[in-house]
């Protein structure tokens, strides 16, 4: 049965960042695997299917560390001995967040640094991606997209000059993958409106908005009946998602691996986005959709789950 969930929100983020402990975490506790999760609907689902697969298949408790408010955050709490593993980590951003290194457009390429440097630089075990990415996408209205014939992001480029782009705020001034690199690499949209990531969408299903940046795999492209296009000229980092943890309790637990392994590759983008839609469209409980999930995937010998 799992132990309890603390929620620990991003205004504490400078405690730790300052080398103080994650507020509200003393100390681990002996068999408990303490599993950090960011803010997010997938975080969260993704901590949710960890822990019901631990505490079914090993002695091992858990303690959910949730709302961490970004990757860093993660990172930190790994890094200082108050979280054993964490259930989303993204490539592009912990390669230049905790490895400092340059953005990398080959998926392939960028998962293999990952997985090397944390083992070398931090004793932590990069694992296999769940299958899915949350990555920077350009996406279009169904409607637009069948009667253009638009399929990926070059397919816009006649139609570029008379389409309002309206994108994530953080966006519009990053660098390398913002939007004076996407200009370098496509093309120039007739004006761009930087806006919260939620009113983004919005804009695009009411008509104020011809083109969004979206996340890959965010449940609002099925809520809204958007298409992602295709990035054609690989102009975006790979974000594929993964879980990472502690060499030592790999070493001690090493089923928790296999567990790992069990859930790379399963998850498509598409069926993240279903299930994050379940939760923060539908307001589904993260633990009982990651719960539905393994079900009907048949992850356990029988239906019959742990009592929560």
């Amino acid at each position: 049965m799992k132990k309890r969930i603390l929620h620990i929100f991003a205004a504490f983020a400078f405690l730790t960042v300052s080398g103080c402990s994650l507020p509200g975490l003393v100390g681990p506790e002996e068999e408990t695997v303490r599993i950090g999760a960011l803010g997010t609907a997938e975080s969260e689902i993704m901590a949710e299917m960890l822990s019901i697969m631990i505490e079914r298949e090993t002695d091992l408790e858990t303690q959910l560390v949730t709302n961490l408010g970004s990757s860093i955050l993660q990172h930190q709490g790994m890094t200082t001995d108050d979280l054993d593993m964490t259930s989303t980590r993204y490539t592009g951003t912990d390669l230049s967040g905790a490895l400092g290194m340059d953005p990398v457009t080959d998926p392939e390429k960028a998962m293999n640094i990952v997985q090397t440097e944390f083992d070398k630089q931090f004793d932590q075990t990069w694992g296999n991606s769940y299958g899915f990415e949350n990555s920077y996408s350009v996406a279009v209205t169904q409607e637009f997209a069948e009667k253009e014939g638009i399929e990926t992001i070059s397919d816009l480029e006649p139609y570029a000059d008379d389409l309002k782009f309206g994108v994530d705020t953080a966006w519009i001034n990053r660098k390398g993958d913002g939007y004076d690199g996407f200009q370098e690499t496509y093309f120039e949209f007739g004006a761009a409106y930087p806006m919260s990531i939620g009113l983004v969408y919005q804009a695009n299903a009411s008509g104020h908005m011809d083109v969004v940046l979206a996340y890959s795999s965010d449940g609002r492209i099925k809520e809204f009946d958007l298409k992602v296009l295709e990035d054609d000229r690989q102009f975006f980092p790979p974000y594929d998602t993964s879980p990472v943890v502690h060499n030592d309790l790999l070493e001690k637990h090493p089923e928790i691996g296999e567990i790992m392994d069990k859930l790379a590759g399963t998850i498509s983008t598409e069926k993240m986005q279903e299930l994050n839609y379940q939760v923060d469209v539908e307001l589904g409980n993260p633990g009982k959709v990651a719960k539905e999930f393994l079900e009907e995937n048949n992850y356990f010998e029988s239906s019959e789950v742990a009592a929560e």
